[in-house]
């Protein structure tokens, strides 16, 4: 049902994300929004170049609910592209340049976009693959700027229903190719509550965005940032020398440091004798990153760690209300469950398990995503019952707190990227020298995981080199296996059922 088409009491009671957006306009018209390098945008001129993109993208013939594909680093014009879309109820999906053309053709194609928009950057990567689309924008060419300059600097006449698409972010998939999240206006706007109710977010703070746009890590708090009046200041990538400069410029809000960067941040603030101006809170998946890192990372900001467990479809709930003490050496990581959410742990049959006993995770609450993208299977599975099963298996202790145990949906969380075993597995099972592949999860002191293969092999000539150089190029690099470890077929530990036990594999790998 269209915002248009409901009662209007409902229509009245609809929590408008441009609508909140708009109030920080002509709070605050003259207050910078949008920083990167020299370049800055005030409020009101990052509205009027959103608005004037709008208008275009409405004579190109795109209407609320029509996809457009963004394959580009980070740049003002995404977030110009995000705000556009929020204006007129359309779909931005986010694609991960990190990509294989293999992954990128498939995730393009999944959504059918009217309009691929792209940087020149990444112009050789349109270019190469099968991705369907008539219309295409490059950033670089001359014809975005052209195209801003001739749209309307007024907002367009569209009531926007908050259940509308805002943005598509990937996710690894369980069977090897990655699936669209939906994420709707209704949950970008409850993911923004979020940051201020349970995380502490005050407007008018600074935040970095640094990590890409096509994670829900920076789109999230840009969204977040812009509806408080904050500014954005947007990074092309993790340069670490440029990020600590940053933060001996401004006070940050939310200092985003990732498993595998948070060593390189300290040893730049230590070799430079940088002087941070600190931050609210600093971090993010606590649990992988060593300990004596979230205690030196805390005590040069000055701020708490965010002990965060949150996905792209749940935003950052169900458990990221706790913090880390500064300079404390942390024992414990267990968890805080958000505010404003249900959860219930259930065991492999969905039925409630009691305080001590594991069982995953399952959600509902306002920052839900709205579903996987053409994918009615998943969809079913993980929304059964009417709670999003999140694959995550933890325990509940008796003071209310959650100890994650292990991952339901084997995955591997390197450096903050999610890797399913599937997606490695297929390729490596495609030589016909290889009669068994099995992927599992290595403890990183840099990147918190890694993935290693397992391989049974006809014959001896076979090389971990060349299952290597056969997965370059299929797969996204942070998916490429590590290592490869040879074993005979017969020594894959397996259950009565045949399947293969990951977790008695991991005993097997070899020791460093």
């Amino acid at each position: 049902m269209s915002a248009t088409a409901l009662p209007l009491p409902q229509r009245a009671a609809q929590l408008s994300l441009n609508g909140l957006f708009l109030a920080q306009v002509a709070r605050q018209p003259d207050q910078p929004a949008l920083v990167c390098g020299e370049r800055q945008w005030t409020y009101r001129q990052f509205n009027e170049r959103a608005q004037r993109l709008a208008h275009q993208l409405q004579a190109m013939g795109l209407r609320t609910g029509d996809r457009i594909a963004m394959l580009s680093e980070n740049r003002p014009e995404y977030v110009e592209l995000e705000m556009a879309c929020a204006k007129l109820g359309l779909v931005l999906a986010c694609q991960n340049w990190r990509q294989s053309d293999e992954e990128l053709a498939h995730c393009v194609r999944l959504v059918t976009p009217a309009l691929l928009v792209h940087s020149a950057r990444q112009a050789a990567a349109v270019t190469r693959i099968d991705h369907g689309v008539n219309r295409l924008l490059d950033l670089d060419s001359g014809a975005y700027e052209a195209l801003v300059a001739a749209g309307q600097a007024v907002e367009p006449e569209v009531e926007v229903d908050p259940e509308t698409g805002l943005v598509i972010l990937y996710t690894s998939g369980t069977t090897g190719l990655p699936k669209g999240a939906l994420i709707s206006q209704r949950a970008m706007v409850a993911r923004s509550l979020v940051a201020r109710i349970d995380l502490g977010a005050q407007p008018g703070e600074t935040f970095i965005a640094w990590a890409p746009l096509f994670h829900m890590v920076s789109t999230d708090s840009a969204f977040s940032t812009l509806l408080s009046g904050g500014k954005l200041i947007v990074m092309d990538g993790l340069d670490v020398a440029e990020l600590v400069r940053w933060t001996t410029r401004e006070r940050i809000g939310h200092l985003i440091v990732m498993p595998g960067m948070v060593d390189q941040v300290i040893a730049e603030i230590e070799r430079t004798g940088a002087r941070p101006l600190g931050a609210r809170l600093v971090g993010a998946m606590a649990d992988l990153v060593p300990a004596v890192q979230i205690q030196r990372i805390t005590e040069l900001y000055g701020a708490p760690y965010c002990n965060s467990f949150g996905s792209t479809e749940t935003g950052a709930p169900p458990a990221s209300r706790g913090t880390l003490a500064v300079g404390a050496f942390p024992e414990r990581l267990s968890k805080l469950p958000n505010t404003h959410i249900q959860y219930q742990l259930v065991d492999e049959d969905d039925r409630v398990v009691a305080d001590g006993e594991p069982g995953e995770l399952c959600f509902r609450g306002p920052t839900l995503f709205s579903g996987y993208w053409a994918n009615e299977e998943a969809n079913a599975r993980d929304f059964r019952g009417g709670w999003f099963h999140m694959g995550d298996v933890f325990v509940r202790n008796p003071d209310g707190t959650l100890d994650f145990v292990d991952r339901r949906k084997y995955l591997i969380k390197s450096g903050g990227e999610n890797i399913y075993p599937a997606e490695i597995e297929r390729i490596l099972m495609a030589h016909p020298q290889v009669t068994e592949a099995v992927v599992v999860r290595k403890p990183d002191p840099k990147w918190g995981e890694v993935p290693v293969a397992f391989v049974a092999r006809k014959d001896d000539s076979l090389t971990g080199d060349a299952l290597k150089a056969l997965c370059r190029g299929k797969i996204a690099g942070y998916k490429q296996p590590k290592d490869v470890v040879f074993i005979p077929f017969e020594a894959f530990p397996r259950s009565t059922t045949g399947k293969v036990k990951r977790h008695d594999l991991e005993q097997m790998l070899p020791k460093d």
